[in-house]
């Protein structure tokens, strides 16, 4: 009695990757617990020397679903061919490679997830998933897991389950996103490691009494600011800047107040201007960043 529903099943999966196939989205199958399946002998603990389009590039040419998310293809004479035939007879779900076809996926994993998504990152195309919601950002860029409680990034060397078009309208990959994964500390172009600027005054909760977030909240949302403002040039520091402080700045809406905010531009501005950009000029952007979000 279980056969028919496994057929079902099986043409179900292959038909959903055949279409993605033709809109030219990289596929692959998943087992069970949404994980791809596992390598075969030959390719097991990467000893085939993994494939072309890894981190790594290697020789491996393997015609089975290995490698994970550099398993996934558009070629259909792969996906419905004899080496990928079994594996649909087994296969849960489908997969795509966000980064292969130029999308970054946010993966909201429970309903605080989803609650801090609406209030910081900007609206785009939204999944339902089983206890939260992708949201799909036009551009690519690095993936990483656990970068906030309940959100992974999944796009370059990564692959996200399928689980329809979705909703809404698709929007250009944000900065708040690409900055989720920056380090908090960045090495400066003229040399050094630098973390917080020198010689300033330095935000503290203490004397931020109406600021509803924790410090190290507010410390780790700055300092992945300033990477951003350190990762451009000139007058790109300065736009950058000026998103920054406006993004921080919507960040304590919601506080009573004071929340410090002038020592958090200062920061800003200091950084800006280590970059290049002039003192009248930095502080301008940072100053209307910070009242643009009233």
């Amino acid at each position: 009695m279980t056969q028919p529903t496994l057929v079902r099943r099986e043409g179900a999966h292959l038909r959903t990757a055949v279409d993605l196939a033709n809109r030219s989205v990289p596929v692959l199958p998943l087992r069970a617990g949404k994980v791809p399946f596992g390598n075969c002998p030959a390719c097991r603990d990467n000893t085939c020397g993994g494939r072309p389009n890894m981190k790594a590039p290697g020789p491996c040419y393997c015609p089975r679903p290995c490698h994970a998310w550099a398993a996934a293809t558009t070629d259909r004479g792969v996906i419905t061919g004899p080496a990928w035939a079994p594996v649909w007879q087994q296969a849960a779900a489908v997969a795509y490679h966000p980064g292969g076809v130029g999308l970054t996926v946010v993966d909201l994993d429970h309903a605080d997830a989803v609650a801090w998504a609406r209030r910081t990152l900007p609206t785009t195309r939204t999944v339902p998933t089983t206890r939260g919601e992708h949201w799909i950002y036009q551009g690519a860029m690095p993936s990483a897991n656990h970068v906030r409680d309940g959100v992974d990034i999944k796009s370059a060397m990564s692959y996200a389950r399928w689980r329809g078009p979705g909703t809404g309208t698709m929007t250009v990959l944000p900065d708040v996103v690409r900055g989720l994964v920056v380090k908090e500390e960045t090495t400066s172009p003229r040399g050094g490691v630098v973390s917080s600027p020198s010689n300033q005054v330095t935000w503290e909760h203490r004397v931020a009494t109406g600021c509803r977030h924790t410090e190290r909240y507010v410390r780790t949302g700055l300092e992945r600011g300033l990477a951003l403002v350190r990762a451009r040039r000139e007058s790109g520091a300065g736009s950058q800047a000026f998103g920054v402080a406006q993004f921080i700045a919507k960040q304590h809406t919601d506080c009573p107040g004071p929340c410090g905010l002038d020592v958090l531009g200062q920061q800003i501005i200091t950084t800006a201007m280590s970059m290049g950009v002039p003192e009248p000029y930095a502080t301008r952007a940072v100053t209307n960043g910070l009242a643009g979000a009233a």
